[in-house]
């Protein structure tokens, strides 16, 4: 039986892509194993892969209060109430290695609230779920309450823009139809 394919998109070939975006294609396989599959997919529009990337890189690989874990736990709980099939399994796994829990990710993609998770992470998710569900209320009381666990105006920050960009990612995602590696399912669960 064939597997179905991995985007409604035609994949580009990875050397007919431009040397950039090959580059980057090959480091990540070459760390993860294999090539997730968003990388293919958003490679079908070049110069709007490197804008995503850019931005992702920039969030998701700087200094910052919000630990690794946490900037995942943000993706998997936006994830899932945006009902991302790729991002909650792809970005399952990655907060399982990270979190070094081989039960977090699932417990936060099927309900963060119930999840054993601090105080703290929490607030967090509450925090991002509101600015995927209801930017448009965040207000002072929102900030007193992360600040109250620690957060900086900065950290606040990087909470929403993880979200945003999130957002866009989920749904292109979803439209693409992207399906999820086979590979992530077992990652970090100590198969």
């Amino acid at each position: 039986m064939s597997s179905p394919p991995i985007s409604r998109y035609p994949l580009p070939e990875l050397d007919a892509l431009p040397d950039d975006i090959k580059e980057k294609i090959l480091a990540v396989q070459e760390k993860a194993g294999f090539i997730p599959n968003v990388f293919l997919v958003l490679a079908h529009r070049p110069e709007e892969f490197r804008a995503f990337f850019a931005y992702h890189d920039a969030l998701m690989n700087k200094e910052s209060n919000l630990s690794q874990a946490d900037r995942e736990m943000i993706i998997v709980a936006t994830s899932s109430d945006n009902a991302c099939h790729y991002c909650v399994v792809a970005h399952g796994a990655v907060l399982r290695i990270r979190a070094k829990n081989a039960l977090i990710a699932d417990q936060i993609a099927t309900n963060y609230r119930k999840a054993d998770i601090s105080p703290r992470e929490m607030a967090m998710l509450d925090f991002a779920l509101k600015v995927s569900n209801d930017a448009q209320s965040t207000n002072d009381e929102d900030f007193e309450k992360l600040q109250a666990h620690g957060f900086t105006e900065e950290d606040i920050w990087d909470i929403a823009a993880i979200t945003a960009l999130f957002g866009l990612s989920n749904r292109m995602a979803n439209f693409t139809s992207m399906r999820p590696n086979d590979e992530f399912y077992s990652m970090g669960r100590g198969v």
